[in-house]
């Protein structure tokens, strides 16, 4: 499988995505992908041709095998990372569609210019609204899936360290006889470490399902105090103006009080009739 395609298609919904969204999906490429392609598939690569009896019994060597193995790890590990990752093309889609109305609307109204288009083509859409319920949608989806694998996969390997040795006595084996696993020290190893990223995949979905609520109660309930706040802010400036203005008319009109008028100079007639 081309791993590199598939986190080509899924990393479109990343510039949409939260922080912990993309902490999420770096978790997913470089800690699961990266390692199972790798390092795990290397590892588990001789697992059926390593794996051998002390018999020479045709068939005894498979029966056995899948006996104890009836589901290759790397096999399961790579069905979950699929299904894991597809609910995050919930948002891909819901976004694509959101883009195509939008270049409907703007052709409709005579301004679908290649400028204009290119720009809702880059738009970053804001987890609100419609979105905001695919988002959590996809994200349930994702951590229903991650704890399914997980409890199947304690339901197939009860005890996820790899043992050296197994007894099987199942047809047509003519005895109990002794199997031994190869590199079970490694599969012990890659078998931990990849139950653990999933299960810190699994907290880092809960933490983004946690930040989306306090987002969205922020908003709902702070909108109003918002608001109240712009109100308040524009009373108390137009209050201010006021006093300003009446100030100014205060001082105007003490200024005109106390000021003496001055006297016009006598006429020249004015003058000769006072002598």
């Amino acid at each position: 499988m081309n791993w590199g395609t598939f986190y080509a298609v899924i990393s479109g919904v990343n510039r949409h995505s939260t922080g912990i969204g993309r902490i999420w999906l770096s978790v997913i490429f470089i800690f699961r992908i990266l390692v199972l392609v790798v390092a795990a598939e290397s590892v588990w690569g001789d697992e059926k041709s390593g794996f051998t009896c002390n018999t020479q019994q045709p068939g005894c060597n498979s029966v056995c095998y899948d006996q104890f193995f009836p589901i290759s790890h790397i096999r399961l590990w790579a069905l979950q990372l699929i299904l894991v990752s597809t609910p995050a093309l919930l948002v891909a889609m819901h976004v694509a569609h959101r883009r195509h109305i939008d270049k409907k609307i703007l052709k409709r109204t005579g301004r679908g210019s290649p400028k204009e288009l290119e720009h809702i083509k880059n738009q970053k859409f804001q987890i609100t609204g419609a979105l905001w319920w695919t988002y959590m949608i996809s994200i349930i989806f994702r951590i229903v899936l991650e704890v399914a694998f997980l409890y199947i996969f304690y339901l197939i390997y009860p005890d996820f360290k790899m043992v050296r040795l197994v007894k099987c006595d199942s047809y047509p084996c003519p005895n109990t006889v002794d199997c031994f696993v190869s590199r079970p020290t490694e599969k012990t190893i890659f078998t931990v470490f990849m139950l653990a990223v999933s299960g810190v995949c699994v907290l880092l979905n809960l933490a983004e399902v946690v930040y989306l609520i306090s987002r969205a109660c922020k908003r709902y309930f702070g909108g109003s105090e918002d608001e109240s706040k712009v109100d308040w802010i524009t009373r108390r400036l137009s209050s201010y103006r006021q006093n300003e203005i009446n100030q100014l008319i205060a001082d105007h009109s003490l200024k005109s009080k106390f000021t003496v008028p001055k006297k016009s100079p006598p006429e020249r007639g004015e003058r000769c009739s006072a002598f």
